[in-house]
């Protein structure tokens, strides 16, 4: 289980107080998801239609580079 979960509703990470998926998290769901990316790419998809709902007032391409611009 993962110290590195979501405060809502401004998605930080709940031990490092980042930006979340914060590294350490994004390493985990890379390990958690490796034979499986679709299934990560879906995950992280869907966290990004619900952070867009919580900050409407973040652009856009930025949210959309924090949740699927890492994914390999």
């Amino acid at each position: 289980m993962t110290k590195h979960g979501p405060v809502l509703p401004l998605w930080l990470c709940e031990t490092c107080n980042r930006p979340w998926p914060c590294t350490p998290r994004r390493d985990e769901l890379l390990d958690e998801h490796a034979a499986t990316s679709i299934s990560l790419a879906l995950y992280m998809d869907a966290c990004l239609l619900s952070a867009r709902k919580d900050m409407s007032w973040t652009p856009p391409d930025a949210l959309r580079r924090r949740f699927l611009g890492w994914l390999p």
